[in-house]
């Protein structure tokens, strides 16, 4: 059995009119703020349920996931069964757009209707689970989920090995592991893990800064032990 809570960063600096990817800007105060606010939430609840904390922490490589990372050990250290590190993964980042990075939606259109090889994309392209730009380093939505899915199933299969050969002291399995990433990214992979079905994909989102813990026992569909999808809504920014 393993236990993990999925995290969305906080609020941040985002570019107006530009797909997410890899921005680099930091969480704004409304958006710290609000990440304070839900560790806190979360804290309650781990007070109450008696659980603990993995002190490994993996969050998205990109700042504000790890900012989001930094606030929550803050706020949850007492809850740590040691101390807490903090590592970056590109792995749990959100999808990229590779070539194109953070040009607006309009000048990537513009690109596309330049280049005599490539066909003008759907109208709802940026949503769309498995379309990809035809640009270098790019991927899909569900190829990006596909890679933090695959992040989180190597830390449970560690889990149950150490667990099976007595190689760890503490019984992680016991433990709730926190993976700090991205919006998009994040509900594609718990596509990929079984968590939520394909339709619920673009009907789901998640609140910023807000955990949603899974756990996960033998080959039974994982349950839900606290915080909740949000429903989203018309033109919602996807990460």
């Amino acid at each position: 059995m393993t236990r993990c809570a999925l995290i969305r960063h906080g609020a941040y600096e985002q570019l107006k009119n530009v797909p997410s990817a890899l921005q680099p800007f930091p969480l704004t105060e409304e958006g710290k703020n609000e990440v304070r606010r839900q560790a806190c939430q979360f804290g309650d609840w781990l007070n109450a349920s008696g659980m603990k904390l993995d002190p490994n922490v993996d969050s998205s490589s990109l700042l504000r996931a790890w900012q989001t990372a930094t606030i929550y050990m803050e706020e949850l250290k007492d809850f740590f069964v040691s101390t807490p590190t903090l590592t970056g993964y590109p792995e749990l980042c959100e999808r990229s757009v590779g070539a194109v990075a953070n040009l607006t939606i309009p000048e990537i259109e513009r690109l596309l209707a330049l280049d005599p090889r490539f066909e003008v994309p759907a109208e709802n392209w940026k949503s769309d689970s498995y379309y990809k730009l035809p640009f270098d380093g790019a991927e899909s939505l569900i190829e990006a989920g596909e890679r933090v899915a695959n992040h989180i199933l190597q830390w449970q299969s560690r889990v149950d090995h150490s667990e099976n050969t007595s190689e760890s002291k503490l019984n992680e399995s016991e433990l709730i592991k926190l993976f700090i990433g991205h919006g998009a990214s994040i509900r594609h992979a718990a596509f990929h893990i079984n968590v939520i079905n394909f339709c619920d994909i673009k009907q789901l989102s998640m609140y910023y800064g807000h955990p949603v813990v899974l756990e996960f026992a033998n080959d039974q569909h994982p349950t839900k032990l606290f915080g909740d999808w949000k429903k989203r809504q018309i033109q919602e920014v996807p990460d």
